[in-house]
């Protein structure tokens, strides 16, 4: 007898069903597939959404109670006002509080507006050190001794001060002379091209800025067109280094431009480090930066030698300072941040000399009349420090320029650990900040009309007086090492231009409007004509 299983006509109907939800679900099926495209667009909104409320979590956090936008625009921030750079925009972050912030992708920046705010920054070695963009340390080096901090590069330093003493300074000066001659005939030459016509001169006065550093601190071991190139290139350098660039370094874009470039300046400098060696070797004379530096380290090797080998130490001069022979390379490096240093802002602030003494005849008048006194009528006489030094007019028109048109606006430092700054807020670790150099040289409170160009306030006012405030050339240990040659240059050059030379500011509707390009130039770069001076 057979026996088989009876199922009522409502189990056959629930058993067809329950195979159509099953094959609905299976392997393919079009509900598996729904919500398998579901749950990768769930995953990858999901995570976005995520990675928005960190990144806005970590913005207000970081802000505490600082001035800044509520929220942040995810993940770049303000990163297209870094594009294209204005003083207008920085003005506006500048007033909004003395601590403010920005965060731009994953770098939270604070800025130190106030006087007091950024002098606290650059005196805060224990929490602080200077940086700049990522990029800088692949141009300039790791190992780069700007990048050391603490007492590494406080004792590196004590090696380079007696580079820019009075007595050193007043070596250099032939070699600056040489260049104001060269250079101010070639602004002649340029103008009478042109028929007379203005020509916008600020790539010339990058160039002439660019001669006389590489003839101050390398002499006559570059050759002219090696001079050229470097200034040609160097825009390249300051370029590759904006805020805004690649991080890696990729075929044809301004960081593999700039990197090529600052490599020809390292070959350069190299060369001359080793000339210089041959030559300091053979006891000739210092006539340069690395001449001066280069002695030095030879002085200190043949002390180290009498009083290892035991001879007595009695007769024997100690070095100031008792240095290695450093190698080719690293010379080559160390010359090329004071390039760094130089080039940019000294470029700015001659574009900024020459045409605000153009506008102000009555001023460039004084100028004239001082270099002639001090020069005892001979237009002809070659600079001293001592005609330099008594220069007082000439020398509060150079500081009256650095001041109205402050060359650095602002210095980038990493904060090391966390920074209490104030009682109110700490900036944390990792996080960049930045102390903000205009707004003290602009200060009402100290500077009657800040905006108005005044050397007679250096004189006859109290401006000299407000050391805390003429933070040109910053302060506390990273204070720039050049600051006395730099002011003398400039001194130097506008004095002598002054009797040799006349010159004409053709103005536009944006000679007075600044553009930002690592440091400031007028927006239409300073349209001139030069004749020359009877």
């Amino acid at each position: 007898m057979s026996s088989r299983v009876v199922t009522s006509p409502s189990a056959e109907a629930g058993h067809g069903m329950t195979v159509k939800i099953a094959s609905s679900f299976g392997s393919g099926g079009p509900i598996e597939r729904a919500i398998t495209s579901l749950d990768g667009w769930v995953v990858v909104v999901t995570l976005l959404m995520l990675l928005v409320a960190y990144d806005q979590f970590k913005y207000v956090w970081n802000k505490g109670s600082i001035a800044g936008p509520t929220l942040k625009v995810p993940f770049m921030g303000p990163f297209l006002d870094s594009v294209r750079p204005s003083l207008e925009k920085y003005k506006a972050k500048w007033a909004s509080g003395e601590l403010s912030c920005v965060s731009v992708f994953h770098k939270f920046v604070v800025i130190a507006s106030s006087r007091d705010m950024a002098r606290k920054v650059l005196n805060s070695p224990m929490y602080v050190k200077p940086c700049v963009v990522d990029m800088a340390h692949k141009l300039l080096r790791p190992t780069n001794w700007v990048f050391l901090d603490g007492k590494a590069h406080v004792d590196y330093r004590k090696g380079l001060n007696q580079l820019f003493t009075r007595k050193s300074l007043e070596l250099y000066l032939p070699g600056q002379e040489e260049v104001f001659d060269k250079y101010f005939e070639k602004f002649l030459n340029l103008s009478r091209e042109h028929d007379g016509q203005p020509v916008p001169f600020m790539p010339e006065f990058r160039e002439i800025n660019c001669a006389i550093s590489c003839r101050t601190f390398v002499g006559h071991y570059m050759t002219d067109e090696a001079v050229k190139r470097i200034a040609d290139d160097y825009y390249k350098i300051t370029a590759s280094l904006e805020l805004v660039n690649f991080p890696i370094i990729f075929p044809f874009t301004k960081p593999w431009y700039g990197k090529k470039a600052a490599d020809m300046v390292l070959d350069e400098f190299a060369k001359c480090a080793a000339k210089s060696k041959v030559r300091m070797r053979a006891g000739g004379e210092v006539t340069c930066i690395m001449d001066a530096w280069v002695k030095s380290m030879f002085e200190s090797e043949e002390y180290r030698k009498k009083t290892a080998g035991g001879d007595p130490v009695e007769g024997i001069v100690k070095p100031a300072v008792l240095l290695r022979v450093f190698t080719n390379l690293e010379i080559a490096l160390t010359i090329f941040t004071f390039l760094f240093a130089s080039q940019d802002a000294s470029s700015s602030a001659t574009t900024w000399l020459f045409q605000t003494m153009a506008d102000r005849p009555e001023i460039l008048d004084r100028v004239r009349e001082e270099n002639l006194r001090v020069r005892d009528g001979d237009k002809d006489r070659r600079l001293t420090m001592d005609m330099l030094e008594s220069m007082t007019y000439t020398r509060a028109v150079v500081k009256e320029i650095l001041r109205y048109r402050p060359p650095v606006l602002m210095i980038p430092y990493i904060v090391k650990k966390n920074f209490p700054i104030t009682e109110n807020y700490t900036i944390p670790k990792g996080s960049m900040v930045v102390p903000s150099l205009y707004p003290a040289l602009h200060d009402p409170e100290v500077y009657a009309e800040p905006d108005a160009f005044d050397p007679d306030r250096w004189i006859s006012g109290d401006a000299e007086k407000a050391t805390k405030n003429f933070l040109v050339f910053g302060t506390g240990p990273h204070y720039c090492i050049g600051q006395t040659y730099a002011q003398l240059n400039l001194v130097g050059m506008i004095g002598k231009a002054a009797l040799h030379l006349n010159w004409e500011h053709h103005t536009t509707p944006r000679s007075e409007n600044i553009k930002v390009f690592a440091t400031i130039f007028p927006q239409d770069d300073c349209p001139l004509v030069f004749s020359r001076r009877a």
